[in-house]
């Protein structure tokens, strides 16, 4: 593995964990936000397991989902969804900095830990997922010769990375001990269903074997349900 990816992708990581310190801590405009510390710290460390993992047993997928963003995206709608995914993930964290300064709202103490627990399963389901699916890109493209996966997290739902994501997002107000910040934390997800149908119906007409995906496995998110 060439040194400039390890060192690309960490520094990456180190970025946005330096970023999320910072929206967290200065729109609470206090280090004593014990809900922020715990959440910041957990997420760190499952997004530094997850980057030191790849790095070692499969850069290629590293490589593949090194670049993000609406920039990196190819189509137009996606570029959309991407900017507002983007800033409505910004939102959450802020609203719920601004939460823990101004006091608008209270969670108890144990829904806190629960909903750690919640953002620590949806990444592990990422991260299972990410492990099934080499082919998981950080942008919507199709591969010369990439196959359809259709195991492990596969078998139950069409994007179980999006649905470990939903989870996720919409624990981190909760574990952030803010009610407020699930406004625009269920308005992420919202932006979440519309990218995978958008999705779906690019992989649908450029990935070879995927309409007969979507009928063996007819659940998006949910199993048995959606």
């Amino acid at each position: 593995m060439p040194d400039s990816l390890r060192n690309r992708a960490l520094s990456e990581v180190i970025r946005r964990q330096l970023l999320l310190a910072a929206l967290l801590f200065l729109t609470a405009g206090s280090l004593r936000y014990w809900e922020g510390w715990v959440y910041w710290a957990l997420v760190s460390l499952c997004v530094l397991f997850n980057a030191l993992y790849f790095l070692q047993h499969d850069p290629a997928l590293v490589r593949r989902r090194i670049k993000v963003g609406p920039a990196a995206e190819r189509k137009k709608s996606q570029k959309v969804i991407q900017a507002v995914a983007g800033a409505l993930v910004c939102a959450v964290i802020v609203l719920a900095g601004f939460d823990e300064r101004f006091r608008w709202s209270s969670v108890p103490t144990a829904m806190v830990w629960l909903s750690d627990v919640a953002v620590i399963a949806g990444m592990l389901i990422v991260f299972f997922t990410l492990k099934e699916n080499s082919y998981a890109a950080g942008t919507v493209r199709v591969e010369q010769d990439q196959p359809v996966v259709a195991t492990g997290p596969y078998e139950w739902v069409r994007h179980p990375m999006y649905s470990g994501s939903i989870l996720a997002f919409l624990a981190t107000p909760l574990a952030l001990g803010s009610g407020w910040a699930l406004v625009p934390a269920i308005l992420l997800c919202a932006a979440i269903v519309i990218r995978l149908i958008d999705e779906e119906r690019y992989l649908s007409g450029r990935l070879h074997g995927y309409k007969e995906y979507r009928r063996e496995v007819p659940h998006r998110l949910v199993p048995y349900v959606w």
